[in-house]
Parts: structure tokens; C-alpha cells; sequence
């Protein structure tokens, strides 16, 4: 009787564990976790197996360690959090940890014992996508443009107002202008340290071509330019031939050159061919 208790309590024992420890690879696992970030929008995305398990987001950056959850990411069936409003200060960098949970919380789990992803280390100062810019190009005279361009919204608000990447980024928010003569493969490029800029030295009738993008000097190389605008480019009304680009200008030689060949082709065969009847008819009997 003593063995057959032994028994009973050893089954009722592994059942427990095998609920509160289950196989993770039973379990589903948030996987593929990546960051999508524009403009301080900031969006964690994962890929997982179809369940009815839940996920749970938490948080921390390196100067707290404090361990937080978002308010709309705790216990959720989805697979994406918006931490846009969480992750402040905005120059820290963040450390993110999704946790898979039970579909049910009847039993007493131990939620240490489900798998759990981390996401890689990020930064949404330093690392999140600029999008590209609008702008405007004004002639102020014959050598002289007025560049404006218009600071793009951020994905940030506070006090119901939706602010602009100069509200966030105040004094490191820079632009790039590139711009070259129309027709020309060389360009040049200034930077801004406002939303509007003065292009002078420009050649009087020439049209030129502008582009423009974010750019902030106190992130990393691979992360200080935004996204390219579309191009723009000034009406020129100066010489024809001083419009004209290098590819057409030897294109005009070589058809100069192929028909002067063909004139002289042209002439030599027709000398030649009155030179023979010249000849023919001096050489013919009287």
C-alpha cells in the first residue's frame, strides 16, 4: 500500500513539473526580434509559432536597471510593442527582454522557467532612421538661392502636441545640401545649421539641381544622414551651349566629324568619276 502512495504522489509530482517546466522547445519563443525605428517612432517586432501563449515586454537602460513593462505589452497575444513613449530619456541605451507566458494563469507557474528572447541593445538617439525632408528653392538673384527646408515630425508627442525632430534634437539637428549644375557630374555639398540656407556663387543662367538631408554630426558615421530628398532643380535660361553636358558635346563633334567624312567621300568619288569620263571622251576617235 506504502509503494502504491509512492507511486500516486511521484505521478501527481511529475505532472506539476512537467506543467510549471515546460520544453522550450514545446514552448514558442519569440524569435527574429529586431528593432523598426523612424523619426523616434519605435517599434519591437518578433516572429513566433502560431499559440495560445502570451508575451510580456520589459525594459532597461544602462544607468537604471530597474526592469519596467509597458502598460500595453504584458500578457499580449500580438507579436510587436510600441515603446515610443517608454523608452526616455531618448539618449540611453535600452535593453529589451520578451517573455513567453502561459495562455492561463490557473496554476501557480514559476514564469522563470518559460523561455524568454532578448533584443539587441538599443539607443533611439543615436539609432533610429531619419525619413527623407521637403524643401523649397527660391532664387534671390542671378548667384544666389534661398534653400528652406521644412524639420520633419517626429513619431514623438507630449502634451498632445506631436513634435518635430528640432524639438528633440534641438542644436545637433543639421542638413546636408548637395547640389550640382545641371548637365554636370560634379557636386557639392554644405551644411546647414538651420532650416534655412544660403547657396551663393552660382553661375548667372544656369539651372541647378538641389537635394537635402538630415544630418547630425554627434551620432555615429554610419548613422549621422537621414534619408535623401527628391531632387529640385532652378530653371536656367543662359546659353544653349552653355547647357550643354559633356556626352553632348562629343556627340555633336562625332556628327559633325561623320558628316564632313561623308562630304569629302562624296567629292573625291565625284571628281573621280568626272576625271574617268574626261578621259574617255579625249581618248575617243575623231
Amino acid at each position: 500500500m506504502a509503494s502504491l502512495k509512492t507511486v500516486l504522489y511521484l505521478g501527481v509530482w511529475l505532472s506539476a513539473w512537467i506543467i510549471t517546466t515546460a520544453d522550450e522547445n514545446l514552448v514558442p519563443k519569440a524569435e527574429n526580434v529586431h528593432w523598426v525605428s523612424l523619426d523616434f517612432k519605435t517599434i519591437l517586432v518578433w516572429t513566433t509559432k502560431a499559440s495560445d501563449y502570451k508575451y510580456t515586454v520589459s525594459y532597461h537602460s544602462t544607468e537604471d536597471l530597474e526592469g519596467r513593462q509597458s502598460p500595453d505589452c504584458i500578457r499580449m497575444s500580438h507579436s510587436e510593442c510600441d515603446l515610443t513613449d517608454h523608452l526616455r530619456p531618448f539618449d540611453r541605451t535600452y535593453t529589451v527582454q520578451i517573455k513567453t507566458e502561459p495562455a492561463t494563469m490557473d496554476y501557480d507557474y514559476d514564469l522563470d522557467e518559460f523561455p524568454h528572447s532578448f533584443a539587441p541593445p538599443f539607443n533611439p538617439y543615436r539609432q533610429t532612421n531619419i525619413s527623407a525632408v521637403n524643401f523649397t528653392v527660391e532664387a534671390v538673384d542671378e548667384s544666389r538661392v534661398i534653400v528652406t527646408i521644412t524639420d520633419p515630425l517626429s513619431g514623438v508627442h507630449e502634451l498632445g502636441k506631436q513634435l518635430s525632430l528640432r524639438d528633440v534634437l534641438k542644436k545637433d539637428l543639421k542638413y546636408k545640401i548637395s547640389y550640382y549644375k545641371s548637365g554636370s557630374t560634379g557636386k557639392r555639398d554644405i551644411i546647414s545649421n538651420s532650416s534655412t540656407a544660403e547657396v551663393s556663387k552660382l553661375n548667372a543662367g544656369q539651372s541647378y539641381c538641389f537635394m537635402v538631408a538630415a544630418f547630425i554630426p554627434s551620432r555615429p558615421k554610419s548613422s549621422q544622414q537621414g534619408a535623401w530628398s527628391i531632387q529640385r532643380c532652378t530653371p536656367g535660361h543662359g546659353n544653349v551651349l552653355q547647357e550643354l553636358s559633356l556626352a553632348a558635346w562629343v556627340g555633336a563633334v562625332f556628327i559633325l566629324l561623320t558628316v564632313l567624312v561623308i562630304i569629302i567621300t562624296v567629292t573625291v568619288l565625284c571628281c573621280k568619276c568626272c576625271r574617268q569620263k574626261n578621259t574617255s571622251q579625249s581618248s575617243a576617235p575623231v
